[in-house]
């Protein structure tokens, strides 16, 4: 029986509890929430489309999102800049950048077209750019974004279309240019309006270009008897497109940069009153709250190999990466065990390490294998890891080590392990080669030098496309992470003296593998250490003698949880970190689920 008061029978569960704070972000930044803030309502804001060249079409107005966000402490806010305005009819103008709240993306606006035929229609966005003159289509808006650009009827002379806006179409292009889209205000966060579309160029003297729409979309220009006029911008923070330049080979103007609005709600799912709560209490029949079983996501990635420091030594091979789908997740603390990245090979020829093992000891235990150091000498016993280290340039050709990632897994667990064998050495160009990836095997040394850390494995099906919190930032001299990748390989050396050419060392991999150092004359040369918590491979080092190798990257464990089951989630110690809804481990440490949250 529901209580006398309304109240849905259960427990208090206070899903949120934000204050109903609102932040305005007009850059892109991390915004520390309420303590309590489960969930914030958001106005998410893309950047505007740049406008078409020449008397062309207007950039459509950014995407103009309305929605609810699941968030857990501080957390990523994107505000997406304007598109470049077309420089010439021969382009069209740049779609905008998206804006996203903690991963919840919107689109950016469409440019507006050029004025060749294959350019004429405007592009797509959250709303479409105007068309291009005589006889263009409007770009295609996103639904429940923004709406299409304009059109242009065929015929000679005529202007462009405008772009389309949050709120209305773009209007048609004629003997003048068509106004911009009008943008919207529907969100309850905000009575401004945003996202209004560009206004058209026009292509005939004396006759206006359009309007912009309201919103901040920039004027389209009219064309002068001589000279030229640029589009206007669209407004800043606004979303607005930009305007199609004059039809005398005037610029597109700039679209508007977004803006980001959020709301830390203050949300319950129900309630008992209280006498109802006390009498059940001292019967011994209050209902406590419990957590249903779940699933989630996981990530582990072990520590990467070290690069090898022989002349031509191969690069260390990337951690061991498992990317397991819906894990049953136990009602008990889980101890995670982060693997250190593999030590550098010495100066002296010495062997690179191999990296460490990470660990989720959970319902069924998963272990990720350390990376193969890369091989300083013929058959070098540490080069097999989860990734493979490269082959050394020395002696008879040298393989790579061979990955022992999904080997080492019970059979219905092998599909979930990733890994690849490092590239083989150039013994008569003494070039190195690449340590393996997790996404791909590493590449061999030859003519330009070392050989090319493999490529990591790409997580963001699981995980999301970037940017998110959990993500590893891009370093120095090393493969990209920043992406979502995770576990690339180390780049190999080089012994490019007496003729032999290819003085490049091997790049490293994208997932954080350091790169091989190139070869100088009478220098020795270090390689580049991996990026820690990639589970990079490091690179190798070059010269006509020994350069030290440089070291793996450590490992990582991404564990993605569903929004119901995250009020039940701890992690210790502190430096790992809960955001998003994804635990994020980069040292060792407890992850708790309390089923009676």
């Amino acid at each position: 029986m529901g209580s006398p008061n309304g109240g849905i029978i259960g427990v208090i569960n206070p899903t949120s509890f934000g204050k109903c704070t609102v932040t305005s972000q007009t850059s892109s930044g991390t915004l520390t929430t309420q303590p309590g803030t489960r969930i914030v309502q958001s106005l998410i804001v893309s950047g505007g489309g740049g406008g078409g060249a020449a008397g062309s079409g207007g950039g459509g107005g950014g995407g103009y999102l309305c929605t609810q966000v699941n968030v857990t402490g501080p957390f990523p806010i994107i505000v997406g800049g304007g598109g470049a305005g077309a420089p010439s009819g021969c382009s069209r103008g740049t779609q905008g950048t998206a804006s996203s709240v903690c991963g919840t993306s919107g689109v950016g606006g469409g440019g507006g077209a050029g004025t060749s035929t294959p350019l004429k229609s405007g592009g797509p966005g959250g709303s479409g750019g105007g068309a291009g003159r005589n006889s263009g289509t409007g770009g295609l808006g996103t639904t429940g974004q923004g709406n299409d650009g304009g059109a242009t009827p065929a015929g000679p002379g005529g202007s462009g279309a405008g772009g389309g806006g949050a709120g209305a179409v773009g209007s048609i292009g004629g003997t003048s240019g068509g106004p911009g889209g009008a943008g919207s205000n529907i969100s309850p966060l905000s009575p401004t309006t945003y996202a209004g579309g560009g206004g058209g160029g026009s292509d005939d003297i004396g006759q206006p270009g359009g309007t912009g729409g309201s919103g901040g979309g920039g004027d389209g220009r009219a064309r002068p008897p001589s000279g030229t006029t640029a589009g206007e911008a669209g407004d800043t923070n606004t979303g607005g497109g930009g305007g199609g330049g004059c039809g005398n080979g005037g610029v597109g103007g700039a679209g508007g940069s977004g803006i980001v609005i959020v709301k830390e709600l203050n949300k319950a799912s129900g309630s008992w009153p209280l006498r109802a709560q006390f009498q059940a209490r001292k019967s011994g029949t209050w209902v406590q709250t419990s957590l249903a079983p779940f699933t989630a996501d996981i990530l582990v990635v072990a520590g990467g190999g070290g690069g090898a420091g022989a002349p031509s030594g191969g690069g260390g091979g990337g951690g061991g990466l498992i990317l397991y789908p819906s894990y049953s997740m136990p009602f008990s603390p889980i101890s995670i065990t982060i693997g250190g990245g593999g030590t550098a090979g010495s100066p002296a020829c010495g062997p690179a390490g191999v990296g460490t093992d990470t660990t989720f000891a959970g319902s069924t235990s998963l272990t990720a294998k350390g990376g193969g150091g890369g091989e300083n000498a013929p058959g070098t016993s540490t080069a097999s890891g989860g990734s493979g280290g490269g082959g050394v340039g020395e002696g008879s050709p040298q393989t790579g080590g061979t990955s022992n990632q999904a080997p080492s897994m019970p059979a219905p667990l092998a599909p979930f392990g990733f890994g690849n064998s490092g590239g083989t050495g150039d013994a008569g160009g003494r070039k190195g080669g690449g340590g393996g990836g997790a996404g791909a095997i590493g590449g061999n040394g030859g003519p330009t030098g070392g050989g090319a850390g493999g490529a990591g494995k790409d997580v963001t099906p699981l995980f999301g496309t970037s940017p998110q919190p959990f993500y590893i930032a891009n370093g120095p001299n090393a493969g990209a992470s920043a992406p979502g990748v995770f576990a690339g390989g180390g780049g190999g050396g080089t012994c490019a003296g007496a003729g032999r050419g290819g003085p490049l060392g091997g790049a490293g991999g994208t997932g954080g593998g350091g790169n091989g150092n190139d070869w100088v004359c009478g220098t020795t040369k270090t390689g580049f250490s991996a990026i820690a918590n990639t589970g990079g491979g490091g690179g190798a080092g070059s010269g006509p003698t020994a350069g030290g190798g440089g070291s793996g990257g450590s490992g990582i464990v991404l564990v993605k949880i569903p929004t119901a089951a995250s009020p039940g989630i701890s992690v210790s110690p502190g430096t790992n970190t809960f955001s998003c809804g994804v635990a994020k481990f980069t040292v060792s440490g407890t992850l708790t689920i309390n089923q009676y949250p």
